[in-house]
Protein backbone atom coordinates (compact mmCIF):
# COMPACT_ATOMS: atom_id res chain seq x y z
CA UNK A 1 0.00 0.00 0.00
CA UNK A 2 2.92 2.15 0.77
CA UNK A 3 3.67 1.99 -3.31
CA UNK A 4 0.65 2.67 -3.91
CA UNK A 5 0.47 6.47 -2.44
CA UNK A 6 2.83 8.21 -4.28
CA UNK A 7 0.42 6.85 -7.39
CA UNK A 8 -2.77 8.29 -5.75
CA UNK A 9 -1.27 11.55 -5.06
CA UNK A 10 -0.44 11.49 -8.57
CA UNK A 11 -4.21 10.18 -9.99
CA UNK A 12 -5.38 13.24 -7.73
CA UNK A 13 -3.00 15.96 -9.07
CA UNK A 14 -4.10 14.69 -12.66
CA UNK A 15 -7.42 15.14 -11.80
CA UNK A 16 -7.25 18.52 -10.08
CA UNK A 17 -4.79 19.94 -12.52
CA UNK A 18 -6.33 18.17 -15.87
CA UNK A 19 -9.79 19.68 -14.87
CA UNK A 20 -9.11 22.69 -17.52
CA UNK A 21 -9.35 20.00 -20.12
CA UNK A 22 -12.71 18.59 -17.93
CA UNK A 23 -13.94 21.84 -18.64
CA UNK A 24 -13.96 22.18 -22.23
CA UNK A 25 -14.93 18.23 -22.24
CA UNK A 26 -17.90 18.55 -20.05
CA UNK A 27 -18.29 22.32 -19.08
CA UNK A 28 -21.63 22.78 -21.40
CA UNK A 29 -23.26 19.88 -20.01
CA UNK A 30 -22.66 21.41 -16.66
CA UNK A 31 -25.01 24.52 -17.52
CA UNK A 32 -27.61 22.20 -19.19
CA UNK A 33 -27.73 20.49 -15.60
CA UNK A 34 -28.66 23.87 -13.77
CA UNK A 35 -29.55 25.84 -16.52
CA UNK A 36 -33.86 25.52 -15.72
CA UNK A 37 -33.06 25.38 -11.96
CA UNK A 38 -33.19 29.04 -10.64
CA UNK A 39 -29.85 30.61 -8.94
CA UNK A 40 -31.54 30.84 -5.61
CA UNK A 41 -32.34 27.57 -5.51
CA UNK A 42 -28.27 26.56 -4.83
CA UNK A 43 -28.97 23.46 -2.93
CA UNK A 44 -30.82 21.63 -5.60
CA UNK A 45 -28.32 23.05 -8.37
CA UNK A 46 -25.81 21.20 -5.67
CA UNK A 47 -27.68 18.07 -5.37
CA UNK A 48 -27.70 17.61 -8.89
CA UNK A 49 -24.10 18.22 -9.76
CA UNK A 50 -23.00 15.73 -6.94
CA UNK A 51 -25.27 12.90 -8.51
CA UNK A 52 -23.44 13.92 -12.13
CA UNK A 53 -20.38 13.75 -10.44
CA UNK A 54 -20.68 10.68 -8.53
CA UNK A 55 -21.75 8.70 -11.53
CA UNK A 56 -19.36 9.62 -13.46
CA UNK A 57 -16.82 9.55 -10.97
CA UNK A 58 -18.37 5.35 -10.47
CA UNK A 59 -17.70 5.10 -14.04
CA UNK A 60 -14.35 5.93 -14.15
CA UNK A 61 -13.57 3.62 -11.04
CA UNK A 62 -15.36 0.61 -13.15
CA UNK A 63 -13.08 1.24 -16.03
CA UNK A 64 -10.11 1.24 -14.21
CA UNK A 65 -11.49 -2.47 -12.12
CA UNK A 66 -11.74 -3.57 -16.42
CA UNK A 67 -8.71 -2.43 -17.41
CA UNK A 68 -6.77 -3.56 -14.18
CA UNK A 69 -8.14 -7.33 -14.50
CA UNK A 70 -6.83 -7.34 -17.78
CA UNK A 71 -3.21 -5.48 -16.93
CA UNK A 72 -2.95 -8.39 -14.22
CA UNK A 73 -3.53 -11.31 -16.62
CA UNK A 74 -0.22 -9.48 -18.32
CA UNK A 75 1.23 -8.48 -14.86
CA UNK A 76 1.32 -12.26 -13.95
CA UNK A 77 4.05 -12.76 -16.55
CA UNK A 78 7.55 -11.77 -17.17
CA UNK A 79 5.93 -8.50 -18.53
CA UNK A 80 5.94 -6.64 -15.17
CA UNK A 81 8.70 -4.93 -15.84
CA UNK A 82 7.53 -3.37 -19.33
CA UNK A 83 3.89 -2.90 -17.69
CA UNK A 84 6.09 -0.42 -15.00
CA UNK A 85 7.97 1.11 -17.69
CA UNK A 86 4.43 1.89 -19.61
CA UNK A 87 3.36 2.89 -16.07
CA UNK A 88 6.46 5.54 -15.94
CA UNK A 89 5.93 6.60 -19.13
CA UNK A 90 2.72 8.03 -19.02
CA UNK A 91 2.87 9.71 -16.31
CA UNK A 92 5.78 11.94 -17.51
CA UNK A 93 3.76 12.00 -20.76
CA UNK A 94 1.06 13.20 -18.60
CA UNK A 95 2.95 15.89 -16.44
CA UNK A 96 4.25 16.97 -19.90
CA UNK A 97 0.48 17.64 -21.02
CA UNK A 98 -0.51 18.92 -17.26
CA UNK A 99 2.49 21.58 -17.51
CA UNK A 100 1.49 23.03 -21.03
CA UNK A 101 4.43 21.36 -22.84
CA UNK A 102 2.67 18.53 -25.00
CA UNK A 103 -0.87 17.85 -25.83
CA UNK A 104 -0.01 14.66 -27.35
CA UNK A 105 -2.20 12.84 -24.93
CA UNK A 106 -5.65 14.21 -26.84
CA UNK A 107 -4.82 11.68 -29.82
CA UNK A 108 -5.80 9.08 -27.79
CA UNK A 109 -9.52 10.43 -27.75
CA UNK A 110 -10.00 9.13 -31.22
CA UNK A 111 -9.74 5.14 -29.26
CA UNK A 112 -13.23 5.51 -27.37
CA UNK A 113 -15.53 7.22 -30.51
CA UNK A 114 -16.25 3.97 -31.72
CA UNK A 115 -18.15 3.21 -28.30
CA UNK A 116 -19.57 6.65 -27.89
CA UNK A 117 -21.30 6.72 -30.71
CA UNK A 118 -23.28 4.01 -28.88
CA UNK A 119 -23.63 5.60 -25.54
CA UNK A 120 -24.28 8.99 -26.60
CA UNK A 121 -27.90 9.24 -27.76
CA UNK A 122 -28.91 7.25 -24.31
CA UNK A 123 -27.03 9.96 -22.88
CA UNK A 124 -28.81 12.67 -24.74
CA UNK A 125 -31.84 11.26 -24.19
CA UNK A 126 -31.92 11.70 -20.56
CA UNK A 127 -31.73 15.72 -20.78
CA UNK A 128 -33.32 17.98 -19.41
CA UNK A 129 -32.41 16.54 -15.89
CA UNK A 130 -34.68 17.40 -13.11
CA UNK A 131 -33.89 15.26 -10.22
CA UNK A 132 -30.67 13.70 -8.51
CA UNK A 133 -31.08 10.07 -9.64
CA UNK A 134 -31.48 10.57 -13.51
CA UNK A 135 -28.51 12.74 -13.10
CA UNK A 136 -26.11 10.01 -11.64
CA UNK A 137 -27.22 8.01 -14.28
CA UNK A 138 -26.30 10.76 -16.96
CA UNK A 139 -22.46 11.19 -15.52
CA UNK A 140 -22.77 7.06 -15.35
CA UNK A 141 -23.19 7.45 -19.25
CA UNK A 142 -21.10 10.83 -19.32
CA UNK A 143 -18.38 9.12 -17.88
CA UNK A 144 -17.27 6.89 -21.06
CA UNK A 145 -16.80 9.98 -23.25
CA UNK A 146 -13.77 10.17 -25.15
CA UNK A 147 -11.31 12.21 -23.59
CA UNK A 148 -7.58 11.62 -23.97
CA UNK A 149 -6.48 12.47 -19.91
CA UNK A 150 -9.36 9.86 -18.63
CA UNK A 151 -8.00 7.40 -21.40
CA UNK A 152 -4.36 8.20 -20.97
CA UNK A 153 -4.82 7.51 -17.24
CA UNK A 154 -6.77 4.66 -17.78
CA UNK A 155 -3.64 2.79 -20.02
CA UNK A 156 -1.48 3.92 -17.11
CA UNK A 157 -4.05 2.20 -14.01
CA UNK A 158 -4.21 -0.84 -16.47
CA UNK A 159 -0.04 -1.07 -16.48
CA UNK A 160 -0.16 -1.38 -12.20
CA UNK A 161 -1.04 -5.04 -13.20
CA UNK A 162 -3.83 -5.05 -10.47
CA UNK A 163 -7.94 -4.53 -10.38
CA UNK A 164 -8.18 -3.09 -7.16
CA UNK A 165 -5.40 -0.89 -7.45
CA UNK A 166 -6.18 0.18 -11.01
CA UNK A 167 -9.83 0.86 -9.79
CA UNK A 168 -8.46 3.24 -6.55
CA UNK A 169 -6.16 5.34 -9.25
CA UNK A 170 -9.40 6.14 -11.11
CA UNK A 171 -11.37 6.84 -8.15
CA UNK A 172 -8.29 9.30 -7.01
CA UNK A 173 -8.62 10.54 -10.53
CA UNK A 174 -12.47 11.16 -10.96
CA UNK A 175 -12.30 12.88 -7.30
CA UNK A 176 -9.57 14.99 -8.37
CA UNK A 177 -11.74 16.05 -11.54
CA UNK A 178 -14.71 17.19 -8.63
CA UNK A 179 -13.70 20.39 -7.80
CA UNK A 180 -13.27 22.32 -11.28
CA UNK A 181 -16.12 20.67 -11.94
CA UNK A 182 -18.49 21.54 -9.21
CA UNK A 183 -17.63 25.29 -9.37
CA UNK A 184 -17.83 25.51 -12.63
CA UNK A 185 -21.81 24.26 -12.50
CA UNK A 186 -21.82 27.09 -9.58
CA UNK A 187 -20.19 29.53 -11.41
CA UNK A 188 -16.98 29.45 -8.56
CA UNK A 189 -14.41 31.38 -11.41
CA UNK A 190 -12.09 31.99 -8.48
CA UNK A 191 -11.20 28.31 -7.76
CA UNK A 192 -11.07 27.77 -11.88
CA UNK A 193 -9.10 30.58 -12.09
CA UNK A 194 -6.55 29.58 -9.41
CA UNK A 195 -5.98 25.71 -11.02
CA UNK A 196 -5.84 26.94 -14.73
CA UNK A 197 -2.40 29.54 -13.64
CA UNK A 198 0.70 28.60 -15.38
CA UNK A 199 2.69 28.49 -12.49
CA UNK A 200 -0.06 25.91 -10.74
CA UNK A 201 0.04 23.70 -13.54
CA UNK A 202 3.89 23.93 -14.10
CA UNK A 203 4.22 23.02 -10.74
CA UNK A 204 2.28 20.20 -10.68
CA UNK A 205 2.99 18.82 -14.27
CA UNK A 206 7.12 18.58 -12.45
CA UNK A 207 5.26 16.46 -9.38
CA UNK A 208 3.90 14.18 -11.63
CA UNK A 209 6.57 13.85 -13.73
CA UNK A 210 8.88 13.23 -10.81
CA UNK A 211 6.65 10.43 -9.81
CA UNK A 212 6.88 9.11 -13.08
CA UNK A 213 10.27 9.15 -12.78
CA UNK A 214 10.20 7.07 -9.39
CA UNK A 215 7.98 4.32 -10.99
CA UNK A 216 10.13 3.27 -13.83
CA UNK A 217 12.19 0.41 -13.11
CA UNK A 218 15.85 0.63 -12.71
CA UNK A 219 19.05 0.99 -9.92
CA UNK A 220 17.75 4.34 -8.90
CA UNK A 221 14.90 2.67 -7.19
CA UNK A 222 17.14 1.03 -4.39
CA UNK A 223 18.62 4.58 -4.03
CA UNK A 224 15.16 6.43 -3.74
CA UNK A 225 13.63 3.81 -1.61
CA UNK A 226 16.63 4.23 0.74
CA UNK A 227 18.26 0.91 0.06
CA UNK A 228 21.30 2.38 -1.71
CA UNK A 229 23.36 3.75 0.49
CA UNK A 230 26.49 1.92 1.57
CA UNK A 231 27.11 -1.76 1.41
CA UNK A 232 25.65 -3.13 4.22
CA UNK A 233 25.38 -7.02 3.29
CA UNK A 234 27.35 -9.40 4.86
CA UNK A 235 29.72 -11.15 3.17
CA UNK A 236 30.24 -15.32 2.72
CA UNK A 237 32.61 -16.48 5.48
CA UNK A 238 35.88 -17.90 4.03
Amino acid sequence: MTDLLPLLASALILGLLGGGHCIGMCGGLMGALTLAIPAEQRQRRLQLLLAYNFGRIASYTVAGLLVGAAGWAVASGPAATVLRGIAGLLLITMGLYLAGWWSGLTRIEGLGRILWRRIEPLARGLLPVHNAPRALLLGALWGWLPCGLVYSTLLWAASQGDAFDSALLMLAFGLGTLPVLLATGLAAERLTALLRRRGVRIAGGLLVILFGLWTLPGPHQAWLMGHGGGHTSAQPAH
